[in-house]
């Protein structure tokens, strides 16, 4: 069948799938060369009375899912609308959802039960922990990428605490997974996409699902009967799945897990005393069940005091068909080490250890995706071990993580060691978690992408903006490297606007005390819009919160002290050009750029003033100049 040539920005490569009301294609952003898939909704499939309410759910949808940050949630990227159609553009994955798997017939065994149900669980409890309800979780909305992460999709009928688009008496679901609730048209809540978990949990671990047979037959089944003992259908499992499964599946929402961390820790619990029944682990009985389910709702209370992933010396597969992304937290205090593990151990897979040595040993053997390292330690400082593990493993992400404000060592940090963010002691454990996942997702798809060195050619269109009151640093610049590039000189905000929209720049080198207020803030907007251009700040300022503002929301390159070292100069002025160049040649690699969004500065007058000129810088020129 034909398809559209482009849907608003994006070009069509072809048709993912069809329904009764649209389709999902397979699309290409040139802006940034990614690949994305786009959901369309057909307005003509739509009766004229319905259009509206449909429409109106369609991009509730993208609203709802767009402000989850999770790597085990599918990302949305964009919502649009023509004359034929609403669309909604969205992360591709590559993989297959479990249902398909299924289908073919697909067997796991305990530990990948364990894994699949707990990486299903941790991504719906940041939805719940954002007021959203999925209300439909089903394998066919469970996708499995190539590397075995989990993500899920279809949130079309997501249910918000201000959601006023499904009212009370609404059946909407699909009925094998459907909570007693759904089916008599009651309020729904987190208890009832922990049911629908249950029934895949269910089906993995017997090959079953709980209630089988006709709509109306299920119903009757859900509201009346209870399930089968896993353990009659599959006599591997213990009796503590049992009592599990028969409480995520209870009639009534309040007899349930009450939340997704709670059947998390239990649940996990449970695979070990299967495990332990067939000699893979230590076993439990029946009458270990209730207090294994009082452990985990004790657990729960407590904030995640639920057994670890693993350690940099425990025994974990880094080789699972499923597998999570892999952290390493360095630190010198056990109780640090101990509460960033309390956070993070439920959704990947985690590595600690007070040693920066051995964490730089552990590299060498096994890649870690994120690595959260403290500063002040006395073996090591966390700019060396960042420095060292950038050199290891140049694709993980880096976080420092200090708690005092050490100018010399947070300059350090990026110059040496390009940390992705910094993070103050004491953190806040919403914005950690934000920062990590970040991270985490960034991380993944750098350990995919396949790049080659970029050599710095003789001859490059792309140039050098220098932003300062004076010309000394802008003289001194042209020197070093005006024979291989163009070298442009700006005083002011006007001036540095005009040059970018004439010149195509790489590199800005800029005088945070030079215009300051305008000047970061110009930064800031330059690397959300244009995350391709990368900046050099001079300073001679000695405040540090400055400077880790300018890393978080600005992704500064390098720093350098005035009066300006030349050497140093020409070094980072090279390795500047060679990323931009490298950008050019995998423009994933910009994810590991993205920033911090800086609200407050995009709204204001100056704000408004830099983002009308420099919004359409990248269109304009990356990807467009020559490199020879």
């Amino acid at each position: 069948m034909t398809h559209p040539a482009k849907i608003g920005k994006y070009e069509i490569q072809g048709v993912l799938g069809r329904g009764g009301m649209g389709a999902v294609f397979k699309g290409f952003d040139q802006a940034i060369s990614r690949a994305v898939a786009i959901k369309t909704i057909a307005k003509s499939s739509l009766d004229a009375g319905e259009l509206e309410h449909l429409l109106a759910r369609f991009r509730h949808e993208a609203q709802v899912v767009g402000r989850l940050a999770h790597p085990g949630i599918v990302q949305i990227y964009d919502y649009g609308e023509d004359e034929d159609l609403a669309y909604i553009v969205m992360e591709l994955v590559n993989g297959k959802t479990l249902h398909e798997h299924l289908l073919q017939h697909a067997n796991y065994d305990l530990r990948e039960v364990g894994e699949i149900i707990g990486q299903v669980l941790d991504a719906l409890g940041h939805a719940h922990a954002a007021g959203v309800v999925h209300r439909d979780v089903k394998p066919s909305n469970l996708m499995i990428n190539r590397d075995g992460g989990i993500k899920i999709s279809d949130f079309g009928i997501a249910h918000t605490e201000a959601s006023e688009l499904t009212q009370h008496g609404d059946v909407l679901g699909t009925p094998h997974y459907m909570a007693p609730e759904q089916f008599l048209g009651l309020p729904i809540g987190v208890a009832t996409d922990l049911y629908a978990v249950g029934v895949i949990a269910y089906d993995l671990l017997t090959g079953s699902k709980p209630f089988v047979g006709s709509t109306a037959t299920v119903m009757q089944q859900v509201l009346n009967q209870r399930p089968a003992d896993p353990s009659s259908l599959n006599p591997a499992l213990s009796p503590v799945l049992d009592q599990v499964l028969q409480q995520a599946l209870a009639k009534k929402p309040e007899d349930r897990f009450q939340s997704a961390r709670e059947f998390s820790g239990v649940f996990r619990r449970a695979i070990e005393a299967s495990l332990g029944q067939t000699g893979s682990a230590p076993g439990a009985s029946l009458a270990d069940a209730a207090g294994l389910i009082q452990a985990g709702a004790a657990a729960q209370a407590a904030d995640g005091a639920i057994a670890d992933d693993g350690g940099a010396g425990g025994a974990i597969s880094l080789d699972r068909s499923v597998r999570k992304a892999r952290i390493l937290m360095v630190d010198d205090e056990e109780r640090i080490l101990t509460a960033l593990k309390s956070i993070f151990r439920l959704r990947y897979h985690v590595f600690a250890t007070t040693d920066g040595n051995k964490a730089l040993e552990f590299m060498k053997k096994y890649q870690m995706h994120v690595v959260i390292s403290d500063q002040r330690m006395p073996i090591m400082t966390g700019v060396e071990l960042l420095r060292q593990a950038r050199e290891i493993s140049p694709a993980s992400v880096r976080i420092l993580l200090t708690g005092y404000s050490d100018l010399a060592s947070i300059v350090g940090s990026i110059n040496d060691g390009q940390v992705y963010r910094f993070i103050s002691k004491p953190w806040d454990n919403k914005e950690l978690q934000q920062t990590v996942a970040e991270a985490v997702t960034i991380a993944l798809e750098l350990a995919e992408a396949k790049t080659t060195p970029v050599a710095l050619p003789q001859k490059m269109d792309a140039g050098v903006l220098v932003i300062d009151n004076d010309q000394e640093v802008f003289r001194v610049a042209r020197e070093l490297i005006g024979g291989r590039c163009p070298v442009c000189y700006a005083s002011c905000l006007d001036d540095a606007i005009a040059a970018m929209q004439s010149q195509e720049i790489a590199v800005v080198v800029a005088d945070v005390e030079a215009g300051h207020e305008d000047t970061t803030a110009m930064l800031k907007l330059l690397k959300q819009e244009n995350p391709q251009i990368l900046s050099i700040v001079l300073t001679t300022a000695s405040d540090s919160e400055l400077v880790i503002r300018l890393i978080n929301e600005a992704q500064v390159f390098r720093f350098l002290n005035k009066p300006v070292n030349v050497k140093l100069l020409k070094q980072h002025l090279e390795a500047a050009l060679e990323r931009y160049l490298a950008f050019r040649e995998a423009p994933q690699l910009l994810r590991q750029h993205k920033v911090q969004s800086s609200g407050e500065v995009r709204d204001s007058s100056v704000g408004q003033k830099i983002l009308s000129g420099i919004k359409s810088l990248r269109g304009r020129w990356f990807g467009a100049g020559k490199k020879s």
